[in-house]
């Protein structure tokens, strides 16, 4: 272990006394991890399991196992049921994968993120008024769908169902749903932004006359006959394919081309460009999926696999490199050291990601190796100040650790001088302030496992097109709003400026993980920016504290505000740290002591959702956070 100081004791050090090390983890662990009670119970199941963000989209999976699917057919049900109810995704968003497949023995990454448009350039963007990134909401925040193709792509390649059986439960959602109180409230607090696009007014305003509350109230069926349509020509252009003869793979290949080639992707085209968008039948036409290999780190003998750097997930990978060389157990579970320790750590990961992440097939090429080695972790970890944060924390060089020299040490060395994305510490905002930019910290997504007896895992964090969206004339799809992830400006991250055919670097991501070669957890969150931050602590409160997996997604987290934010303006808050109102006043007078700017809420993660894997028993171990509507169902 790496030994390090807090001030002058260092406490991470074995030799420290065990009558004070046993009093401290007295004061910091949970009461007896065994005992710990949870707000849901863990879900247990034998031959599958279904969780995701709504319980409509659970049943959804649920259906498809009875209708003898396996874990990918479930995973695209779900996805596809939560992507027509609107309040964190929808149609024209994104999907972002993990898949074991149990016949290879690996775990395969699907890349289904949509791409910025013709015309999406730096100085498109700054004619028209925006200086540093494209805007939050509107036409000029769309990328490509990628959801319809990562779903098609999958079932197309894994699954065992049709597109038919598996769209069923979205055709009939889609006829008519009692929406969900989430939906409505966002669909309302949103009103005047729809009120710029025609299109979305008519799917989302079913009280159009009622000026302060014009749209669906709880528990109102909530009726979306373009998409519905929508989604019955992709069914008839299958089964077109099929009544010609082709195969179940080529029939749902049909389907796809209706939608990224035909008639669909016309109606789409034309009604995206009507409202201001810059998406053209070409760009339909030359976007594609991308099957990957995923990266992956080992902590301590787990094999944990995410998503490259056209999503965020290498940051956890990071922060475990780092997290592995400290002896967290001697910290105390959640102590002011802990978490000082994690904050720190996700510092100096986060700080990569914002310069060093982007699409990886566009050049440069992203530092992934040396970002990546556990020698780069050792002398990231060098830089920390243990009794203090640093607000200041910047990124790294990596490139010395694969054998390269920096292409951009020119930028490096000036990182952190663009005030425009900087909100200084020390700067007082206001409560609706920090409201409004913790709403954008967190913005949309939601989260799909599935795991089935055959050994198929699926792990998805899908998002992209939520509650403000531009509704493409008729066709019920809301575009994405993720080219707001991308800069204007290189000195902002080299490797994310925006140009077209190019993936914006989201926050979306997945993770799984292989212990002795077999599945041992699955698991994904809601949140944007928290994404990796609470699947760390979860990891970590299965591995290193002990906790099932329903304790390890109920638990509290922390998060740090102290990275630049991928949505809005891309404001950074150094040194600010939510906590759990329940944390102890010796540890918030410890932390403040340490710099930090306390802020404390009920709940401090978003829902946490995931599997784990009994080999001993050959069963399933559920958890589905109760910080949302996630819901799981398990036979």
């Amino acid at each position: 272990m790496m030994s390090v100081a807090f001030g002058s004791r260092p406490p991470c050090s074995v030799a420290a006394p065990r009558v004070a090390l046993a009093v401290l983890l007295l004061l910091t662990l949970p009461p007896i991890v065994e005992a710990q009670r949870t707000a849901k119970p863990v879900l247990h199941g034998r031959h599958w399991m279904a969780i995701t963000g709504k319980p409509l989209g659970a049943t959804a999976g649920a259906r498809m196992f009875h209708q003898g699917g396996n874990a990918v057919d479930a995973a695209a049900a779900m996805l596809a049921a939560t992507s027509t109810m609107w309040d964190v995704l929808s149609w024209g968003g994104e999907t972002q994968a993990l898949v074991y497949h149990p016949g290879e023995q690996r775990v395969i990454g699907v890349n289904a993120l949509g791409v910025a448009p013709t015309g999406a350039t730096p100085d498109h963007y700054r004619a028209e008024g925006h200086e540093n990134f494209p805007p939050e909401v509107g036409p000029l925040s769309a990328v490509t769908p990628g959801t319809p193709g990562g779903l098609m792509t999958m079932l197309a390649e894994w699954g065992r169902l049709s597109l038919a059986d598996v769209l069923q439960p979205s055709i009939e959602m889609a006829e008519g749903y009692p929406i969900e109180a989430d939906a409505a409230r966002r669909i309302r607090n949103s009103a005047d932004d729809i009120r710029q696009w025609p299109s979305s007014m008519a799917v989302y305003f079913t009280h159009p006359d009622d000026v302060e509350n014009p749209g669906p109230r709880e528990g109102e069926v909530f009726r979306q006959p373009g998409l519905k349509r929508t989604l019955e020509r992709l069914v008839e252009a299958e089964a077109e394919a099929l009544a010609g003869g082709a195969s179940r793979k080529e029939a749902i290949q049909a389907a796809y081309d209706a939608f990224y080639r035909g008639d669909i992707a016309a109606d789409f085209v034309a009604g995206a460009q009507a409202a201001g968008a810059l998406i053209t039948m070409e760009d339909m036409a030359n976007w594609q999926v991308h099957l990957e290999e995923p990266v992956t780190a080992n902590y301590k003998g787990i094999d944990v696999y995410k998503l490259t750097t056209w999503v965020q997930g290498p940051v956890m990978l990071q922060a475990l490199n780092m997290a592995e060389q400290l002896d967290l157990q001697a910290m105390g579970y959640n102590s002011a050291n802990y978490l000082h320790a994690l904050y720190q750590v996700m510092n100096l990961s986060f700080a990569d990601r914002d310069f060093y992440y982007g699409d990886p097939y566009f050049p440069p090429a992203e530092p992934i190796e040396g970002l990546l080695s556990k020698d780069y972790a050792r002398a990231r970890l060098e830089t920390i100040e243990w009794d203090r944060n640093d607000p200041n924390a910047g990124p790294g060089d990596p490139y010395p650790f694969q054998g390269e020299e920096n292409p951009f040490a020119d930028l490096l060395e000036r990182w952190g001088t663009r005030a425009a994305v900087t909100t200084e510490q020390g700067v007082e905002l206001s409560l609706e302030d920090h409201a409004t930019l913790d709403e954008d910290f967190y913005l949309g997504t939601t989260s799909v496992q599935a795991a089935d007896a055959e050994g198929w895992v699926v792990s998805i964090t899908p998002s992209g097109g939520w509650i403000p969206a531009v509704v493409a004339g008729e066709t019920g799809i809301g575009l994405s709003q993720r080219a707001q992830s991308f800069v204007l400006d290189e000195a902002d991250n080299p490797y994310n400026v925006i140009e077209p055919g190019k993936r914006p670097r989201a926050t979306l991501t997945p993770g799984m993980a292989l212990k002795d070669g077999r599945p041992f957890l699955s698991f994904a969150v809601q949140g944007g920016d928290g994404q990796d931050q609470n699947l760390l602590q979860f990891f970590l409160n299965v591995v290193e504290w002990d906790m099932n997996v329903q304790q390890a997604v109920e638990a509290p987290n922390m998060n740090s505000f102290q990275m630049r934010g991928s949505f809005g303006q891309h404001e950074t808050r150094p040194g600010r740290m939510l906590l759990q109102d329940a944390t102890p006043p010796w540890i918030r007078s410890a932390l403040e002591s340490m710099g930090y700017d306390l802020t404390f809420a009920e709940r401090t993660s978003g829902p946490i959702n995931a599997i784990f894997f009994d080999w001993e028993n050959d069963a399933f171990w559920g958890g589905s956070s109760h910080h949302g509507d996630d819901y799981g169902i398990a036979w």
